[in-house]
């Protein structure tokens, strides 16, 4: 069965189609628009009718594609961003009255269980004990432990995400020393006092983890992030981004997102390895039970 998720999320708008048939996935079709819902909020934590329409727009778009690709269902979820709008709601309206299409806003559990049920279902081999998946996000990270398929035995969500920490810290293009400590400060006071129950295989998922996957390998550990750093702060996101095959306005994003990874990777005391699906492989596997 073929079948589609729109997934928009605070930094980006993302298209996956994949032929779904028990819990196999086989991607046919991705791709992502920077819609930065989470930089749109104002103070008091409003979208402007401009991003509005814009997000509207871009679902629509996406839904025609997943139509031309001969897409059966399409199921539309919202994340962070969009959650903690005060007009989120309004969003999900419009874009119910401009496409039809019903998206849901997932709260933080709903989002770690899709990310770990859609890491989990592309795995290459089994863990051999606990499986452990960190979703770092614009707008918040999920961290959850269970056992393969689908059974939760910890899980977090922080508001805590690559977007709003470049947009509070990472004021300089590349940062600086000064920027990256504020942001490390801000991590490290949201992840204390956490204590995940140990696992057998840790595997980063989302956009940032993709991305770092380009530019350290499949293995994020303390000395591969290391480098990818030094990469990162070495020259302008528009330098650096297109000599790894990574968007510019990632790549802008990637050294917050990258800060999170590391401090998730120390918590766990384990490396983190890149994973293939997410959140969105989630929403077509629980799909296909409904």
């Amino acid at each position: 069965m073929r079948l589609a998720c729109i997934d928009i999320g605070s930094n980006t708008t993302r298209l996956l189609v994949a032929d779904c048939g028990g819990r196999t996935l086989v991607e046919v079709h991705q791709e992502r628009a920077f819609t930065r819902i989470g930089r749109a909020l104002s103070a008091g934590g409003m979208l402007t009718d401009a991003k509005i329409a814009e997000v509207a727009m871009v679902v629509a778009a996406q839904l025609a594609i997943a139509g031309d690709l001969g897409a059966t269902r399409v199921r539309g979820v919202a994340t962070a961003a969009v959650r903690r709008a005060v007009n989120g709601a309004r969003l999900v309206e419009e874009i119910r009255r401009a496409t039809g299409l019903a998206v849901e806003i997932l709260s933080g559990e709903e989002e770690a269980r899709l990310a770990f049920a859609g890491a989990a279902a592309t795995l290459e081999h089994h863990p051999g004990g606990d499986l452990g998946v960190v979703d770092v996000g614009g707008g918040s990270t999920e961290l959850v432990i269970g056992a393969v398929p689908d059974e939760i035995r910890w899980w977090t969500s922080v508001e805590l995400g690559s977007g709003a920490l470049a947009e509070r810290h990472l004021c300089s293009d590349p940062p600086s020393a000064t920027e990256l400590a504020g942001a490390r400060a801000q991590i490290a006071a949201a992840l204390g006092g956490l204590e995940p129950p140990p696992a057998a295989l840790v595997v980063a998922v989302g956009g940032s983890a993709t991305s770092l996957g380009r530019l350290a390998g499949p293995v994020l550990d303390g000395p591969a992030l290391g480098r990818a750093l030094g990469r990162l702060c070495a020259a302008p996101a528009s330098d650096v981004g297109p000599r790894f095959a990574i968007d510019p306005q990632r790549a802008r994003l990637l050294p917050a997102g990258l800060l999170v990874l590391e401090a998730v990777a120390r918590l766990v005391g384990a490396p983190l390895q890149v994973g293939r699906g997410g959140i969105r492989e989630g929403v077509l596997l629980e799909a296909l039970s409904r």
